[in-house]
């Protein structure tokens, strides 16, 4: 059975909009540091895809490239979330203001 690139495509969708139902209902940091590395990957999964299908390597560079900055926003992320977690145990989203003064 052969599987195509509609395929993939389908599942980057699926998975683009688990993450994007993370970002928009949850409050805590590290899920939305989570939903936003699923919404990566699903965009990594499309380039992939669509680069394997048209025989090109220049969307599989791009996905190396999406990596890299998905690490990036791991590590200052996280680095934000311990920084808050030291000042107060309060991880809401909507009050993450204490960095500012």
């Amino acid at each position: 059975m052969h599987v195509g690139v509609a395929w993939f495509l389908g599942v980057s969708a699926v998975l683009f909009g688990i993450g994007l139902f993370g970002v928009f209902t949850r409050r805590s940091p590290i899920i939305l540091l989570l939903s936003v590395e699923i919404m990566l990957n699903a965009s990594n999964l499309a380039l992939i895809s669509v680069a394997r299908y048209w025989g090109e390597q220049s969307g599989q560079v791009f996905a190396l490239v999406v990596m890299a900055v998905a690490a990036s926003e791991v590590v200052v992320g996280l680095g934000l979330v311990v920084a808050m977690a030291r000042r107060r145990a309060d991880l809401d989203v909507d009050s993450l203001t204490g960095l500012r003064n």
